[in-house]
């Protein structure tokens, strides 16, 4: 998939500087190609949820951000992230404290 699309598909505009965080985040995801139009489909899947795929502003990762309201909402989309990493073998770190999770590899 072509570097824009994913950056447009992600809700961001194009630019240099995103560019080169979306460069930086592909290069530091093992197994990015076996991922990449995985972590898209479950973008769209979160969004009715309140919930997204982004890029993370603290690491030079993918963070699949989980900003649904109320328990049961929050719970069904923690599960839906952990099948999903399950489903396509990733492997993700959660950050302490948050419902966020760092995309970290394909296993």
């Amino acid at each position: 998939m072509h570097r824009q699309a994913i950056l447009t598909q992600l809700g961001y505009s194009v630019s240099e500087n995103t560019i080169a965080q979306l460069e930086r985040v592909i290069a530091n995801t093992v197994g990015f190609e076996h991922i990449e139009k995985h972590l898209i489909t479950l973008h769209d899947a979160l969004k009715p949820l309140h919930s997204f795929v982004a890029l993370s502003s603290n690491k030079d990762y993918f963070k699949i951000k989980n900003e649904a309201h109320g328990d049961e909402l929050i719970d069904e989309v923690n599960a839906i992230i952990a099948k999903w990493a399950e489903k396509y073998k990733v492997t993700l770190e959660k950050v302490p404290n948050k419902h966020t999770y760092y995309v970290i590899a394909y296993k």
